[in-house]
């Protein structure tokens, strides 16, 4: 029934090809261009669009689409590990802290509360600076603030769940209680994971996006969409040469606006009260 929801909005099926199309790219980027990732000559420096160089050159004369191709591996690397991360961590400790209850659960709420106290960005320039500027630095941050949410969630529907007829069960029958959540607690809640860490990929390319722009992010000569913004942020580049900044700055909108559209439709197929 989800997907025959899922199928009938147009909407989703069209941000759905953007994603799948945005994921050949990233697997097959040496293939389609023919020009190297970080080959400079700073005779081409700043060449606009032309037949050569589709999206014209940079500032030490490398193609802008080359890096905009192999810039989709990072950002969406950044996505899926830190959705992860992020998935892994508020999965477990929401399961752990609304099945358990008692000071179990009062302990794991005030560390999601401390968490959520913490302004992102800030917290993710801090640790960023003090483990250095990586993409692997990036999914980590990225992971590690972006899971209060999602506890949160998992713990409210097994506090409800604990209390049904199967589970009571299973305890009858003497199940240890890592089984029970993760066998017949977990698979009931899987819609909400899913929503989620289709959700969460969106937040972790713009995160990316963000450190990466501030420096703190993936390191050159590797691109990513974030770095290649960061590049053009001179008054020159923003005035003469848009072929710098046009070009990353819409692959993130498409791959985030994509995201969410999806995610969104996601959602509402897999509700049971939701009506298409």
């Amino acid at each position: 029934m989800a997907l025959r929801r899922l199928m009938r909005n147009r909407l989703a099926g069209f941000a759905l090809l953007i994603i799948i199309f945005l994921v050949i790219i990233a697997v097959f980027a040496p293939y389609l261009t023919p020009h190297q990732r970080d080959t400079v000559n700073l005779l081409r420096r700043h060449q606009p669009p032309s037949e050569t160089y589709r999206l014209g050159t940079d500032d030490v004369g490398r193609d802008v689409l080359t890096r905009l191709i192999y810039g989709t591996r990072a950002s969406l690397l950044v996505g899926l590990g830190a959705t992860s991360l992020s998935i892994f961590i508020g999965v477990t400790l929401g399961a752990i802290s609304g099945y358990f209850g008692g000071w179990i659960d009062h302990i794991v709420m005030r560390i999601v509360d401390i968490f959520m106290c913490f302004p992102f960005f800030l917290m993710a320039i801090v640790i960023a600076s003090i483990m250095g500027p990586s993409i692997w630095t990036v999914v980590f941050v990225t992971g590690i603030l972006g899971w209060t949410g999602l506890a949160r969630m998992i713990r409210a529907e097994v506090l409800t769940l604990k209390q049904r007829e199967f589970v009571e069960a299973a305890r009858a029958l003497g199940l240890p209680s890592i089984s029970i959540i993760f066998s017949h607690i977990l698979p009931n809640i899987v819609s909400i994971v899913v929503v989620n860490a289709t959700l969460g990929i969106a937040g972790g390319i713009l995160g990316e996006a963000g450190l990466s722009y501030l420096g703190l992010g993936v390191r050159p000569p590797e691109p990513s969409w974030g770095n290649m913004l960061a590049s053009a942020q001179s008054m020159t580049a923003l005035q003469f040469y848009p072929w710098l900044w046009i070009p990353p700055g819409i692959m993130v909108l498409l791959a985030v606006l994509a995201i969410n559209i999806f995610g969104d439709a996601l959602r509402d197929a897999l509700d049971p009260k939701h009506k298409v």
